[in-house]
């Protein structure tokens, strides 16, 4: 999806997903060299991909029975 057709500032959290196409991502790093709302809402959510890995690996944990509580039981 093009900038133009939508509002970049709606990016920041795809962006810090890692989530845009080459395109978007290349836009909204332009855009970001220049917006402080963006670079303050992106540090905001910079700690979101690893909190979301952990609850990742957490859940395969669970759910493989392979959790280091249960494993030092």
């Amino acid at each position: 999806m093009s900038p133009s057709s939508r509002d970049v500032h709606e990016d920041v959290a795809a962006y810090a997903l890692g989530v845009l196409d080459e395109e978007d991502h290349q836009a909204f790093e332009r855009h970001l060299m220049s917006c402080e709302e963006c670079q303050a809402e992106l540090r905001e959510l910079s700690e979101v991909p690893g909190l979301l890995d952990a609850v990742r690996q957490d859940r395969s944990n669970s759910l493989t029975g392979t959790d280091d509580d249960r494993a030092s039981r």
